[in-house]
Formats: structure tokens, sequence, C-alpha cells
């Protein structure tokens, strides 16, 4: 037997999985892990809590399966984007708990980022929007409040790092400080027609260089496990943030492929081949996992309130059991009996960016049920996406055949052929919807040949459904246009503070 280990290290659980040589998971292995919300907006988690739940997972996954460590042929890495840790060189403590992607402690810096013009040239240079979300100000943060911290960032004596950086610090002893270009690309600090951390950028965020990990290409031999984690030492050979991790387990390789992932939110990325492409609606150019060797960029835009709203039926009306059931409840009327319902909880973002719309449901009638709603719930979430895949195409003018499609919500048939109606595309959902850790054993594996190229990866991903559009071009048009006006209802409900 001979496999790749995956580890998936994520916002709310860090999970293990043995994939084969067919790209089918043998064991798997998941272990929560908890957050702390100090403050209103602050979210943080204990660094070595993130360390531990990992390398917990990865031992049961290999004592689950019996597998000798010589048989693991590689360890790919995939990992919660954006969350900041900073530790002491020498030992390896952490300096303070990890401040989460989700944190937005930092939103005032930024504001005055942007009111200060800073904006568009940054935005040039990274693909990104001045936001709190990305690691940037959450480094400046914790150098400014933490005791000491600047002055030791400055003698060279701290390493920041992502996640992916604080496991492979982990499992190598201290022997590499490293990341790769889809997570640097996430911390505003990332050139990406340099490829290399920019120093105008560190200048504008105080951050000293020293602080800054080694970018080392995703798909790269990066060395071993230290002796005594494992049975033997491991080969650690590829690294990759989460969302394109999903983009290559997806197998969208090629310009033009995209993938939605249907969690809490939606994550959308196209490839859009081998240069970066600015966006005119502010959605994300981001770097993807290399093909071949062969630099790839991706396009991204976020829907904030996905899988959400059916928690809210689940929890805030109780109109369901459990998440599972909206299927069934959406199906118990012909259709959706004009009702639209705009899951704007937290605002809107991509492409509307209205942080001050609220949710609403228009089309109400004495006749609507909580079917009908289950349904204007459902579809909700469609229209958000179709609304990020139309600037999508329009900002990287390339053609889109097909929507990829993972996550909890992608198992919703319903959903899917809705999504597929309204997108007038096919919707592919494939056998193994672990999308984001075969990714990371997609991209460790090709590292060291287990699968030789492209065209293997391709061998091993399967489809499971595939739903064609059975809506008119005129229906779906129809539908789209309601949407909209559904949309102005919802718009700038809140007055700004």
């Amino acid at each position: 037997m001979r496999a790749v280990l995956a580890l998936d290290q994520g916002t709310t659980s860090s999970r293990a999985i043995l994939f084969d040589a067919e790209g089918l998971p043998l064991a798997v292995a998941r272990e929560e892990l908890p957050q702390s919300y100090p403050k209103p907006g602050w979210v943080e988690q204990d660094p070595e809590a993130i360390w531990r739940t990992q390398w917990n997972v990865a031992r049961i996954v290999l004592n689950e399966v019996g597998i000798a460590t010589h048989e693991i042929v590689a360890v790919g890495i995939t990992n919660q984007r954006e969350t900041t840790l900073i530790w002491n060189r020498r030992t390896g403590a952490p300096i303070h708990p990890a401040i989460v992607w989700q944190d937005r402690r930092t939103a005032p810096f930024c504001d005055a980022l942007r009111k200060g013009g800073q904006e568009p040239w940054i935005q040039e240079r990274t693909g990104l929007v001045i936001d709190a979300y990305f690691s940037a100000s959450k480094i400046g943060w914790l150098l400014d409040h933490v005791p000491d911290a600047r002055a030791q960032a400055e003698r060279g004596e701290l390493a920041f790092g992502t996640v992916d950086s604080w496991l492979l610090w982990k499992l190598t002893g201290g022997a590499r400080h490293v990341t790769d270009p889809t997570n640097a690309s996430r911390t505003l600090l990332y050139n990406l027609h340099s490829g290399s951390w920019d120093d105008e950028l560190l200048k504008l965020f105080s951050i000293p260089r020293s602080l800054m990990p080694e970018i080392v290409p995703s798909n790269s031999v990066i060395g071993e496990t230290v002796p005594g984690l494992f049975h033997s030492p491991l080969t650690l050979a590829g690294i990759a943030g989460d969302q394109q991790a999903a983009l290559f387990g997806q197998n969208c390789l090629s310009r033009g492929l995209a993938k939605c992932t249907y969690g809490t939110g939606c994550f959308l990325l196209m490839n859009i081949g081998s240069q970066p492409i600015p966006s005119q609606h502010r959605l994300l150019t981001t770097v993807a996992c290399p093909v071949d060797h062969q630099p790839q960029f991706a396009m991204e835009g976020s829907v904030f309130i996905g899988g959400a709203v059916v928690q809210w039926l689940r929890d805030g009306l109780g109109l369901i059991r459990s998440a599972n059931e909206i299927e069934a409840l959406a199906a118990s009327v012909p259709d959706h009996g004009g009702v639209y319902f705009v899951p704007a909880f937290a605002g809107l973002g991509a492409p509307h960016w209205d942080q001050y719309a609220r949710g609403s449901l228009a089309g109400l009638t004495r006749g609507t049920t909580a079917g009908h709603l289950a349904r204007a719930a459902l579809e909700g979430i469609a229209f958000q996406v179709a609304d990020v895949l139309d600037v999508m195409r329009e900002d990287s003018k390339i053609p889109m055949d097909e929507l990829r499609v993972d996550g909890g919500a992608a198992s919703n048939n319903l959903l899917m052929q809705f999504q597929s109606d309204i997108l007038q595309i096919p919707v592919v959902r494939p056998k193994i919807t672990e999308t984001t850790a075969l990714g990371a054993a997609f991209l460790a594996g090709s590292t060291v040949g287990f699968w030789k190229d492209a065209a293997a990866l391709n061998a091993s991903w399967q489809v499971e459904q595939r739903f064609e559009p059975q809506m008119s071009t005129e229906q779906a048009k129809h539908r789209r246009e309601r949407w909209a006006k559904a949309l102005l209802r919802a718009r700038e409900w809140e007055e700004p503070v």
C-alpha cells in the first residue's frame, strides 16, 4: 500500500485524510478546534491547540489504517487562510493567541488606510482590497500590543506565519520557516507581479522583513518531519490555502474552470490562467496552485450567507429540526410561490458590498407556506452565487462552461438543480466532496511523482452527478430580474453610523 496524507487545518476543526492512488479516502480523523472571543469582534485560537489537534488526527489516521510510515509517499498541508501567528524563533513559544481571519479588531486602521487613498495601488500589487480580513494589519496589531514584541521583531527574534507556516515549523522541529504563494497572497504583503514580499507594503504596515517566512513553491519538497513525531520521518511536499486547495482538488487546472464551496458562506474561485487579472468589482485576485510547474492565478468572490440561512430556518424559526430536512420541505411545494428571500443578515458581500443591507422576504401572500420559505431560502443562495459569477465572467472576460461544486450544501439536489437553471450552465458534483484535503493530497502526491502530471490528476477526479439546465433562458432571465428587484428592498436598510 502507498498513500498520501493530507492535513486539513480548518477554522473549527483539524482533520487528516489518507488518500490512495485512485484519489479515494482510506481513513479520516477529525478533532474540533475551539475559538475564543475576548471582546466583541475579536476571534482568537490557541496556537498550541492548532498544532496538537492536527498532530493527533494525523497519528489516528495512520494507526487506523495500520499503514507503515515508509508507505506514506508525501504529506500535503492545507489550512485556514489569513489567521495570524507570531512566535519566538529560539523557544518556539507563541507570543499571543492566533488572531483568526474573522477577527475585526483592526478594522479602524484599515478604514483609515482606505480613506487615505491607499487602496488603488495596494489592490494593483496584491489583488486584494484593504480589509481586516487579511494578515498584514493583524501582524501590526500584535507588534504594537504585545509587550516588547516590536523590539524583538526588529532584532530578528520573532517569526510570523499563517497556519501553514506554524504547522511546518512544528513538523520540522523549527528547521523550516516557510509559506507558499497561495497563503502569502492572502497577507496584503505579497506582490503578485514579483512573486515576493513587497518592501513598500512592509513599510506601510511597519513590519520588519526579518519576521517573514521564506516563500517556496506550493509544489515543492519542504523537508521531513522531525524524528519522534511519527514512527519514521515523513516527506512534506505540498502547501496550499484551503480555497486554492479546493480549486486544485476539483481539478480546475485550466483557464475558465471554476468551483464553488457551499459552506456557512460560499467561496467561488475561477482559474484565470498564468497572469493575474484585476477585478473592477472588488473581487479578489489570488495565487492558485501551479499546474505542471506553471504558475496559475484565480479570481475569488465570497457570499457571506450560504448554508447559514438553513441554520437560521432551523434555529431561529424552528421550521426544520436538522439541516438535511430543508430539501424535503422545499420540495413540498411545486415552486417558490413568488417569494424571494435575500439573506443579508450581515450585509451583502461580492459584488454588492453593502454593509448596511439586511435580510428581507419579498412577495409574501396569505398562501405562503413554510415550504415556500424553505425554497426561497435555497434559491437565495443560488441567486447570490450567480451574482458573483456574473461579475467574475465580466472581469475576467473568460467564458465559463460549467461550475464544479463541493461543501455541505452541495449535497442538496434541489439547490444544485436550481443553481444550474439560474446560471444556464451545468453544475458538476464530484464523487469525492472532500475537495480541500484532496487538493492538498494531489499537490503533495504530484510533487513527488505519485501522480505524474495534470492528466493523471484528471483521471483520479470522478463525477458523481451532473445537473443540466432545465429552465428556459427566458424564465431564468425573468427570475434574475425579480431577484434584482428583491435586492433593492434589502439594500441600504440600516443608516450609516
